[in-house]
């Protein structure tokens, strides 16, 4: 699978050392002195018999920073995500960026009208299909929540479509305490066990705290099992910055590393060496609009900062870039897009998620993630860098050609092409004038609905095996039994 892989690349960095170490220390603060509500009890057992000061009462955990930072040395700071079919492997750590569609979006940018409505089931297949074909958007996501599926089976519905459709790893996210054990035992059919998954886990599932320092008993609980079951757990605090976070960038980053600190807490000391990602989807709130907006250049600076704070204590990462605030694809969509992408990659951001999303991370369209495949595959090139050696610096093709020649016809030409020029798909038009002249000439929006047409058209994922598909189908029916659910629209 395509990736970057880039430990000795100089990173970008927003915070010095001693701006890191001042979070890190107020965080520990907020943590001991300020207290963290949880709102389930066996979490709050938990902290009790570690040595944290807990009211039961009032839902209120105390947590030392001792506790704090026993913990953080004994989370792991590499973990495999595999493939479906075993083939592939993708690192989350160091300073690899690996690319997924954003996930749980309401609203679904029809391909074919252009309307903005609620997402079906065909329209997550059809993501889950397009995903599978671009080379550079590495992971699936449970991109959608199809809205004429039953609530109570919302969550691994979306799982079950994307085992289906795609061979390629999965970042999901439970909606109940129940829907996380159920998504497991669909997981556990395709990978052939309990104990296989836990080796080779195929999907990072998301634990959201919400801000300020607040953990539900659902998302508390889904991470507790998550721990429990050696499921990777994205930890992903969401502060609004100067609505439910400090107006300030560097407040909000103390309030966020706390969150992601109390709920890495969590689960280390349910199980130690439990698989954690240090995550994050941090908006700026406007004033003006009481909207949340993920694609301001604010968004994207905590995000990187958070990250340099995650490397800091040397966990893998993760954020929310790639994404738009606009309603549509337009330039605005272009630059916020494409500025979170590049300057995720730039800050070693090992898992971006976002990609394919406009209206405030709510709405998946796949024009927009055929156009982000492209940026994302520019980011992967720039942070790639420039190899300087022997034959890169091609003194002796430079003393053959000579003054007044041409390259076209050289060896070195055809031998480096494709390793240091990244070739487009036709969303990128770099024809002449003269040939745009001569042939029907189409915005970036059209060609990119063609490729996504034809992807569709073309593009046959890998099936499950007979007997895997039928054990999931099976599985999927018994769930739906217990909710008395008789049918779903794909099946």
């Amino acid at each position: 699978m395509v990736g970057s892989s880039f430990s000795k690349r100089q990173l970008l960095q927003l915070l010095s050392t001693d701006d890191i170490e001042g979070i890190h220390n107020d965080s520990l603060t907020v943590l001991e002195k300020v207290g963290v509500m949880i709102k389930n009890n066996l979490a709050l057992h938990l902290l009790k018999d570690s040595g944290c000061d807990v009211d039961f009462d009032k839902k209120m955990a105390h947590i030392p920073s001792d506790l704090v930072k026993d913990c953080l040395r004994k989370v792991p700071s590499i973990l495999r995500l595999n493939s479906r079919d075993g083939k592939h492997e993708l690192i989350v750590g160091k300073n690899n960026t690996i690319f997924d569609p954003g996930s749980s979006a309401v609203y679904f940018n029809d391909h074919e009208t252009g309307e903005i409505r609620q997402p079906l089931s065909k329209d997550l297949v059809e993501l889950v299909k397009l995903v599978d074909a671009l080379k550079y958007i590495q992971a699936q996501s449970t991109a959608m929540v199809p809205s004429e599926v039953p609530e109570e089976i919302g969550d691994l519905y979306r799982l079950y479509l994307v085992l289906k459709n795609s061979t390629k790893p999965i970042i999901t996210g439970a909606f109940t305490k129940q829907g996380l054990i159920d998504m497991k035992r669909l997981l556990e059919v395709v990978a052939g066990g309990e104990d296989k998954l836990a080796k080779k886990p195929m999907a990072i599932f998301d634990a959201c705290p919400s801000s300020p320092l607040m953990w539900s008993d659902t998302t508390c609980q889904n991470l507790i099992d998550c721990a429990k079951f050696n499921i990777p757990a994205e930890i992903i605090p969401a502060p609004q910055m100067g609505a439910t976070s400090p107006i300030t960038l560097a407040g909000t980053l103390v309030q966020f590393n706390a969150e992601f600190l109390s709920g890495m807490v969590i689960s280390q000391i349910t199980k130690p060496g439990a698989p954690v990602i240090y995550g994050g989807s941090p908006t700026t709130f406007d004033m003006r609009y009481l909207s949340s907006r993920l694609g301001s250049i604010e968004n994207i600076m905590v995000a990187c900062g958070a990250s340099q704070v995650a490397k800091y204590y040397g966990l893998p990462t993760h954020a929310y870039l790639g994404l738009s605030d606009s309603k549509m694809i337009d330039a605005q969509s272009g630059f916020e897009s494409g500025l979170g992408i590049i300057l995720g990659a730039l800050a070693g951001i090992n898992v971006v998620s976002g990609p394919g999303m406009l209206i405030f991370e709510n709405c998946q369209s796949l024009e927009k993630l055929v156009i982000d495949n492209e940026i994302c595959g520019m980011a992967l090139r720039l942070v790639d860098g420039i190899t300087a050696n022997g034959d890169t610096l091609a003194l002796d093709v430079i003393s053959k050609v000579g003054p007044g020649g041409h390259y076209l016809a050289e060896k070195h030409t055809l031998k480096w092409l494709e390793k240091e020029q990244l070739i487009p798909s036709d969303v990128i038009d770099r024809s002449t004038l003269e040939a745009s002249k001569k042939q029907e000439s189409k915005d970036m929006i059209t060609r990119a609905r063609e490729i996504v047409n034809r992807i569709l058209k073309e593009h046959a994922p890998e099936p499950l095996p007979n007997d895997v598909e039928n054990n999931l189908s099976e599985v999927l029916r018994e769930i739906m039994n217990r909710y008395n659910i008789k049918s779903v629209p794909i099946l």
